[in-house]
């Protein structure tokens, strides 16, 4: 008999903003496919409408906090026909434990990064939270062993590991080599221009590469743009980069095909799915250690430190290697079946 899940999310695709969303959208779907009886909380700002089993809440102004408060009474009161309650990461701590103290379940709590990884000062206010996540759900998820190992050194947790699935971008054929002016070979970025993504290694990276004619397309913006614009100028590298902004996800594909890597300079990266759509597209990799790395051969991704001069030198490496890297994906559907192998063995 299936068991009936409670989740909680917070986008949904397409409006996503990390891998997060993504991977509560694939779980969603990828149960009701099982006629799995589950029901997904969201913001109503980023629920699709008219889908069955989602419900949406209006959160309304404020900061990150009151909006998250204003979901826990709903999610509170659904909690009473599940068997199950499902968060994720640091904002289900207050609708979990309310859920948790009103209704006879099981609380299953899944980490897909720490506030650690997400800033270089975190506030403590997340650090609290996700300690007490950590100590009060009564079973914990990681998206990789690098993150479970984490959670055990930083809150004593001790989570079960189910990787990520391997996302896919479609292409549409698009010349974007030619669209973008770039004659030699591409270096492709995109991601959210904060401290975390260790986009300034990137940037320098490209002052220290004895390859002449190399184009870096970074894609995304954030509250980094303006400094790390400023800083190509300083080394005199600006010529030599593309910035194109927000790249939607119906050209996302394309941006992968067209580069020769994608290169992830990440300080930390728990699991890293642009890694996995990149290479779906066909293009090597470049990437400092993370998740996904864990379950992937140097064929596929050339591992790097998080410092200009090692990825510098991985860049010219990976220049180097011929053909379509070769990897064994790890599908959604292998992900739904882990997340419901767990929940029978927790039930």
């Amino acid at each position: 008999m299936s068991p009936n899940v409670l989740m909680l999310g917070w986008g949904f695709p397409p409006n996503v903003s990390g891998g997060l969303d993504t991977h509560v959208g694939e779980l969603f779907d990828g149960m009701q496919t099982r006629e799995v009886d589950i029901e997904l909380v969201l913001p109503a700002e980023y629920a699709p409408e008219d889908r069955a089993g989602i419900v949406g809440v209006p959160t309304g102004d404020g900061d990150i906090i009151t909006r998250v408060g204003r979901l826990s009474e709903t999610f509170a009161e659904r909690a009473a026909d599940a068997d199950i309650v499902h968060t994720h990461d640091w904002f289900g701590y207050g609708p979990g434990s309310r859920a948790k103290s009103n209704a006879d379940v099981e609380w299953v709590s899944t980490f897909h990064s720490l506030s650690t990884d997400r800033n270089l000062d975190p506030p403590q206010r997340e650090v609290e939270t996700e300690r007490r996540l950590a100590q009060r759900a009564d079973h914990l998820i990681a998206v990789s062993e690098l993150t479970a190992a984490n959670v055990r050194e930083q809150y004593g947790g001790d989570p079960t590991v189910i990787y990520n699935g391997f996302s896919e971008c479609p292409t549409t054929g698009r010349e974007l080599k030619s669209e973008l002016g770039v004659d030699g070979e591409m270096l492709f970025f995109v991601g959210r221009h904060t401290d975390q993504k260790g986009i300034a290694h990137l940037v320098y990276a490209m002052e220290r590469l004895d390859r002449a004619n190399v184009t870096l397309v970074i894609g995304g913006s954030g509250h980094l743009t303006d400094q790390l614009e400023r800083f190509a100028e300083l080394l005199g590298v600006n010529d030599r980069i593309e910035w194109v902004g927000y790249v939607p996800e119906t050209e996302l594909g394309d941006y992968y095909a067209a580069a020769d890597l994608f290169v992830s300079p990440s300080l930390a990266e728990p699991f890293g799915i642009t890694i996995t759509e990149a290479l779906s597209a066909g293009t090597r990799v470049v990437a400092t250690e993370s998740g996904v790395n864990e379950v992937l051969s140097e064929a596929s991704v050339v591992e790097v430190k998080p410092d200009s001069k090692s990825i510098a030198a991985g860049i010219e490496r990976a220049l180097e290697l011929d053909g379509r890297p070769e990897f064994d994906p790890i599908t959604w559907a292998d992900v739904v079946d882990e997340t419901l192998t767990f929940y029978d063995e927790i039930l």
